[in-house]
Formats: C-alpha cells, sequence, structure tokens
C-alpha cells in the first residue's frame, strides 16, 4: 500500500514537471520587453558581438540600428511614444536566423504582438571542394527559391533554378563545375528576403 502511494506522488510529480517544462517551452522568447508608460526596455538573450539590432517601420525603412558590442545578454531602453501611429517591429539578425516581434503605436501606446514574434532561418551553405551543401530549416514551411549563377569569361549566366515549399528541413547537394573559371553565386529568396553567397 505505501509503494503504490510512494509511487502515485511520484507519478503526480512528474506530470506536473512534464507540464510546467511543456509551458516553459511555449513561452520561451529570444526577447524580453517591458513597456512602461513612457519608455520600453528591451532585453536580447543569447546575442553576440556584432549581430545587428535594427527598428522598422511597415515599409522596411530602418529608423534605428545597432550592431552589438556585447555577447550573451543585451539590454537597452527606448521610448516608442514618440513614433508616429503605425505597425513597427524590433529585428535581431544573427548568422542564421533573424528574429522579429513587432509592436503598434497608437497615440502614444505602444502595443507589442509577441504572439506574431517570428524567427527565419537564414540558409547554411558549405563547399568541399566542387560541391555545395545547403541546409534550410523552415517550421512554417515557406517556400524556397534557389538561383544559381556562373560569372565567368565576363558574363553572369543562370545555370540552375529550383522552387521549394511544404518541407521543414531542405537539404541539398549540388556539384558545381569549372570553379577555376569563374565563380557561382547563389541566390535564395524565401519570405520576403533575398541571402546571397558567392563561390569561387
Amino acid at each position: 500500500m505505501k509503494n503504490t502511494i510512494r509511487n502515485t506522488k511520484k507519478g503526480i510529480l512528474m506530470v506536473t514537471m512534464f507540464a510546467t517544462m511543456l509551458s516553459f517551452a511555449n513561452d520561451a522568447s529570444l526577447f524580453n520587453i517591458k513597456n512602461d508608460a513612457k519608455r520600453t526596455a528591451l532585453t536580447l538573450y543569447n546575442v553576440k558581438k556584432g549581430n545587428l539590432l535594427s527598428i522598422k517601420d511597415m515599409n522596411g525603412v530602418i529608423l534605428f540600428k545597432e550592431y552589438l558590442q556585447v555577447t550573451g545578454k543585451y539590454t537597452k531602453g527606448f521610448d516608442l511614444t514618440e513614433l508616429p501611429n503605425g505597425a513597427y517591429m524590433f529585428e535581431l539578425v544573427k548568422d542564421l536566423e533573424i528574429n522579429s516581434v513587432p509592436f503598434t503605436v497608437t497615440s502614444n501606446i505602444v502595443v507589442f504582438e509577441k504572439e506574431k514574434e517570428k524567427t527565419i532561418y537564414k540558409p547554411l551553405v558549405r563547399v568541399k571542394g566542387d560541391l555545395v551543401y545547403i541546409t534550410k530549416l523552415s517550421l512554417d514551411e515557406a517556400p524556397l527559391k534557389i538561383d544559381i549563377y556562373f560569372t565567368g569569361y565576363g558574363e553572369s549566366e543562370l545555370v540552375f533554378s529550383e522552387s521549394l515549399k511544404d518541407t521543414k528541413t531542405i537539404e541539398r547537394i549540388y556539384k558545381l563545375d569549372g570553379l577555376k573559371f569563374g565563380e557561382y553565386k547563389i541566390v535564395f529568396n524565401t519570405e520576403g528576403r533575398q541571402f546571397t553567397k558567392v563561390i569561387n
């Protein structure tokens, strides 16, 4: 009987701990925002020196940008109440990902839309000899267009194009012939962004 009660308590404790871990996993955020009447304190976690923090408006115009000078945790205060009414976003550009959290300003009131926080993963390109390995993570299965151009003898020519969709993990290997006669440029288009890698 004592073993049954002890095992039941252990089971309840394990279920409680698991539920707690799941709730923390769902609340995991790269940003922590404390919004007071006049000042917004932004805290970023897991940053590296050289990451780019910016504030953009709905047209993509950069209103503020700063290359971070710290690694680990970064905190800064902003007065966003002076911005004109409209939609904006904080954006953090890292080596392999772009994190953004949108917010709106209406009559000097700032409202953050943390549920619309988004991470775009950049393509990872590795070269071994004449082989190019491309890996891209897309948790929302966004379409990806890959264009490969060869530049040699003063001309640039599209040699391969591929569009991929409905997949979370994209992995491709391409063989690049003629590297000694020129260079290749790989252009990636996804989620309204363009990434370029030059291989020579």
